[in-house]
């Protein structure tokens, strides 16, 4: 969802100026900044990032600069400026010590420098025009970025599917290992004559030794995460869900291990997936 993009095209109003920024959000957040005369646009401009954009904090400026031109004279608006020095004039008697006023600040408040009527019209078909390509740019230039995270997903997914396969070809011998222990016990509990014990060493060995499920949920979501990769498009809510599911499976595998081999697998797996989600907030 992070991106930077800038168009500018001339128009018979002026040169009309249009800056995106977007950075990470999970939801779409918009901030349209325009000037005064853009300013009756931004109905407009919210529909159009709204139609494009599916999620980011969005920062949209937007401004029409005066054309310039070798006949093009400076004039100034009398009457705002009468305006603005009546007010300073009144203002100075409650703040006598306050610092004389900057002309140069005075020229940028708006309506003082006179400007040619725009035509609002022409202004609201330009700057739709604008404002698209605008956005086509801030897409490329989140769809790069998306690539290059792209890439570190896999890398990631890659290293999980080599602990998967590590994990698998263990549990024969750990199950063998554990079995015996359990066996120890039993016999042990059988010297008591403790049948509820037995019972709940019988519960205990089933709940903790089945890990099958949760090594091929978790193949599933590595090769669904793989999928919406490949898919394109808007995927960064379901790769966002995928970790979440990912992630209880890690856990589980962690809760059930009977050996250090598997608690470390778990560890490392949960790492994996927490430096996925990460990247997969900048996903749009």
């Amino acid at each position: 969802m992070t991106g930077y993009a800038s168009y500018e095209r001339n128009t018979s109003n002026g040169v009309l100026q249009v800056e995106l920024r977007s950075v990470n959000q999970r939801y779409l957040e918009l901030h349209p900044k325009l000037d005064e005369n853009c300013r009756a646009l931004e109905p407009t401009v919210r529909e159009t990032l709204k139609t494009r954009l599916g999620r980011g904090k969005v920062e949209c400026r937007m401004q029409l600069a005066p054309a310039q031109s070798s006949d093009a004279s400076i004039e100034l608006n009398h009457e705002v400026l009468q305006q603005i020095a009546a007010s300073m004039q009144e203002a100075g008697k409650h703040f006598p010590d306050s610092q004389p006023v900057n002309i140069l600040e005075v020229l940028r408040m708006p309506g003082v420098m006179a400007t040619h009527a725009v035509n609002a019209e022409t202004l609201a078909t330009d700057a739709i025009a604008t404002l698209s390509s605008a956005v086509d740019d801030l897409i490329k230039a989140r769809a790069r970025e998306g690539e290059k995270l792209k890439a570190i997903i896999l890398e990631r997914l890659a290293e999980i599917e080599g602990l998967i396969g590590q994990v698998k070809p263990m549990m024969p011998e750990l199950v063998k290992t554990y079995r015996a222990r359990l066996l120890a016990k039993l016999e042990e509990a059988q010297l008591s004559n403790d049948d509820e014990r037995i019972r709940q060493e019988i519960t205990l060995y089933t709940q903790r030794i089945d890990v099958d499920e949760e090594l091929s949920r978790l193949d599933a979501h590595v090769s669904e995460v793989k999928r919406i990769l490949s898919a394109g498009g808007l995927a960064g809510k379901k790769l966002d869900f995928l970790m979440q599911e990912m992630n209880r499976e890690a856990n589980t595998l962690g809760s059930k291990s009977v050996a250090i081999e598997t608690t470390q697998i778990s560890m490392q797996l949960k790492v994996l997936i927490e430096q996925m989600r990460e990247q997969i907030q900048n996903i749009e």
